[in-house]
């Protein structure tokens, strides 16, 4: 239908627009406000255009595309509905439901894009971009150390690091307890323990309690190599790190680190529920934007424009809010990621009702 592939031009073409918009001005403040750092830590013109800006403007697209999806659809509805095209398509008896088709068509268009390149492109650009940022940016940030680390190393085996240093390499005050069902069988505490390959480690101070029933038995030393099957970076892990993963690398993560008992999974949950989520969110925030910029109203299209900056407000504060609980523990973080589209699906529904016919 004609009015069909109207409306998906003008809804693509805003969206491409707002969105080159928003972020070439996104850029220029950026630099206006970077622009000292590059200098001091004598970054290079070409990675700070190719391996920071061009991984920079896709991944706020990506990660703002529901929002810009949004806005887009509150201001070419609302130039349509001022112009009284809106009026015109629903006195030919196309009805409000039936408008929504070509919407919804494009959010898909717009929902799949946006998670193919989120799942599987952008992650690798962004190792790119924060490795730049960790060099260049914030050289100082990085997390070098973690305390009370406790997980499974393998079945009935429970290790513990006092606190371990991700520059040296050397955990302190470990421990590593075997169990055999219930019942503790031996366990290893020493002074230190240090990293040198691949699943290679150095005991230093070590003892050792070997425990048969009611007799115990105790060895100790200076120094010992070991094999155990961790590495530093399976309980150290970099704050951003969740953003470098593929979705199926992300899938493969928390579950290892739940069979290993380690609870520093939040951000990856949260990172993997938000990607589903945000697929949806495109189709509820189109819902919204056409229902609410649909009926001409006084206040014109700059009405609309504020209602809808307020509602984006609303939801980027949800996301905040919801996901600062996930990451302390107090909330799923599969409610998380979800809890800002519930609340919006009973906005959608009620501005829906309302939405001319």
């Amino acid at each position: 239908m004609r009015i069909d592939k109207y409306i998906i031009k003008k809804f693509l073409g805003t969206y491409i627009f707002m969105i080159s918009l928003i972020l070439s001005i996104s850029v220029v403040f950026d630099i206006n406000e970077k622009i000292d750092k590059f200098m001091s830590n004598s970054a290079p013109l070409k990675e700070i255009i190719f391996n920071y800006y061009f991984n920079f403007v896709p991944y706020y697209a990506n990660l703002f595309s529901p929002l810009f999806i949004f806005l887009a659809v509150i201001f070419f509805t609302s130039k349509m509905a001022s112009n009284s095209e809106i009026i015109a398509i629903l006195s030919n008896g196309i009805g409000f439901k039936r408008l929504l088709k070509p919407y919804m068509i494009a959010a898909a268009v717009i929902a799949l894009f946006t998670f193919v390149m989120g799942g599987f492109i952008i992650p690798p650009a962004n190792k790119t971009r924060i490795n730049f940022e960790r060099t260049y940016i914030d050289p100082n940030k990085r997390q070098t150390s973690d305390r009370d680390i406790q997980f499974k190393v393998a079945e009935g085996t429970i290790a513990y690091f006092g606190n371990f240093d991700l520059e040296s390499n050397t955990g302190y005050n470990f421990s590593m307890d075997h169990f055999d069902s219930l019942k503790l069988v031996s366990r290893l505490t020493a002074q230190s323990i240090k990293y040198d390959s691949l699943y290679h480690w150095t005991i230093s101070s070590y003892q050792i309690r070997t425990f048969d029933g009611l007799e115990e038995k105790i060895t100790s030393g200076s120094s010992i190599d070991t094999v155990i099957q961790i590495v530093p970076n399976d309980f150290i892990v970099v704050r951003t790190a969740q953003q470098m993963m593929t979705t199926p690398q992300l899938i493969r993560h928390i579950q290892s680190q739940k069979r290993r008992g380690l609870g520093n999974i939040q951000p990856f949950q949260i990172e993997y529920h938000s990607r589903y989520a945000s697929v949806f969110s495109a189709f509820i925030l189109t819902l919204i934007g056409a229902a609410l910029s649909a009926r001409k109203v006084k206040g014109g299209m700059g009405l609309n424009i504020g209602i809808g900056l307020a509602l984006s407000m609303a939801y980027i504060l949800f996301m905040t809010i919801s996901s600062s609980f996930a990451v302390k523990g107090s909330m799923s973080p599969m409610i998380a990621a979800w809890i800002p589209n519930i609340v919006f699906i009973g906005i959608a529904f009620f501005l829906y009702k309302k939405a001319p016919n």
